[in-house]
């Protein structure tokens, strides 16, 4: 029995329809190199999406592995209950400095689902301690996707993660959220005033009273397709929040980091959330490891004598994890030591030229949209219209099957393909990635408009 048919005996992989492995076998990768991925057939891939928008400086970077080796010959766990260690409190105390302002104290999670529901927790046991026993409600925005236990899917709105498990759900508020491709008021994300927060305007200051908070990602809603929207949404969201006495979450487990040419989305408003969710590039790719970052105010609405149950008692093994800690105080050295929020500012214009160049005037290109590095392109059937292929048609999918054999990783998101490579990327690789993109895509629009339906 080889690697293949041993993985598919006994693995279940995640975000899959498993039957879908019997005609498209699982790729059993052997190293990682850079930007690079190699199979154990030898062939190489370009991981364009940082193996799930979490790898920053590149597989198998040497600097975040000698950092671990140091870690794991002193210190590879401690229970975080009345015990601490040097490395948590370095990267606390760092990371506390380069966040926003109200954010003054750092809770541990092992991952971005957890950070999600260890915020959400917070929000409804802060508001129930100080007396406002009526706020109780969780609100988000259409199209919103924060994670995959069942708080965090609460507060998502993507039916293909959530449908099923709608009954024993969380009963949350979603209210439209910015749509800025297909924009009911007409604007421009780049010009507007956000006239769209007039949805959420509306709600809250019709329900503020039973509202705990509101959740958001900011600047982007990556699953949703990574859909970009004005900063002054944010601006807006945080006034309303203040004015009501509404917790504001930012959900930056993915966008945090660099992903949008700011360290931290918010930055683009200049807003402090009362909630900060960090992961994914926290530490780079290697480990799990996720933080809920609040302010002393909310902190303080915990802090009592033992006999008042108001501690907050949430825990998680692995909290605090020093190797976990190591790591990403390694990641915030690098991007002290090689500059790469600026760095990444000219590799960002770069590659946005160069996609915009090859493809926009292409007859599916509905939307080409960037910040930062993440770069998307939304294809449609009819570009005056605006619309979608049909989600059965798969066509993104298709298009991520003829890339992997060209030897790009081009995972998308419905009909949406995106870029949102490692920091590493150069201009080689950019150049190689738009050129099988774009290769990929005609070869399957060609066949989906030859025979007029799927093949």
């Amino acid at each position: 029995m080889n690697l293949v048919e041993k993985d598919l005996k006994y693995i279940w992989h995640p975000c899959s329809q498993m039957k879908d492995y019997e005609t498209f076998e699982p790729i059993v990768i052997k190293k990682g190199d850079g930007i690079k991925l190699y199979d154990i057939e030898g062939n190489e891939y370009i991981d364009a999406i940082s193996s799930w928008w979490c790898n920053l400086f590149g597989h198998a970077n040497k600097r975040i592995n000698k950092a671990i080796s140091d870690q794991v010959n002193t210190l590879e766990h401690v229970i975080f209950a009345n015990f601490t260690h040097e490395t948590a409190i370095k990267l606390c105390e760092r990371i506390v400095n380069i966040t926003p302002d109200r954010l003054t104290k750092v809770f541990f999670t092992d991952n971005g689902s957890a950070s999600v529901e260890c915020a959400l927790k917070m929000s409804f046991q802060y508001h129930a301690q100080v007396g406002n026993t009526k706020k109780t409600k969780f609100v988000a925005i259409t199209d919103a996707y924060h994670g995959e236990t069942i708080g965090a899917l609460s507060v998502g709105d993507l039916d293909l993660y959530s449908k099923v498990y709608k009954p024993i759900m969380i009963d949350t508020k979603r209210v439209e959220g910015p749509d800025c491709y297909r924009c009911k008021f007409n604007k421009k994300r780049e010009s507007c005033n956000a006239e769209c927060f007039i949805n959420m305007k509306e709600y809250i200051e019709a329900n503020h009273e039973e509202v705990a908070s509101v959740i958001i990602e900011p600047m982007v809603q990556g699953a949703a397709g990574m859909k970009i929207y004005s900063p002054i949404y944010l601006k807006k969201l945080r006034d309303i929040c203040d004015k009501y006495d509404v917790h504001l979450i930012a959900d930056e487990i993915a966008v945090g980091f660099g992903r949008t040419g700011k360290m931290f989305a918010c930055e683009h408003a200049d807003i402090s959330p009362d909630f900060m969710c960090l992961s994914k590039g926290l530490t780079a790719g290697y480990v799990p490891m996720a933080l809920v970052l609040t302010s002393d105010k909310i902190y303080n609405a915990f802090y009592d004598d033992y006999s008042t149950y108001k501690a907050f008692m949430h825990s998680h093994t692995y909290s605090g994890n020093p190797i976990g800690c190591r790591i990403a105080n390694e990641v915030l050295d690098i991007f002290e030591d090689e500059n790469t929020l600026l760095v990444n500012e000219e590799k960002a214009k770069h590659f946005n030229n160069l996609i915009i160049e090859e493809l926009k005037n292409h007859d599916n290109v509905g939307e080409i949209r960037s910040i930062g590095l993440i770069n998307a392109i939304e294809l449609v059937q009819d570009k005056e219209t605006k619309k979608s292929f049909d989600s059965n048609l798969r066509i993104g999918y298709k298009i991520y099957q003829k890339a992997l054999k060209k030897g790009v990783l081009l995972r998308p998101l419905g009909n949406i393909i995106y870029f949102n490579p490692p920091y590493v990327i150069n201009e080689e690789d950019m150049i190689k990635m738009v050129r099988v993109c774009k290769e990929c895509i005609n070869e399957v629009l060609s066949d989906y408009n030859r025979s007029g339906k799927d093949e």
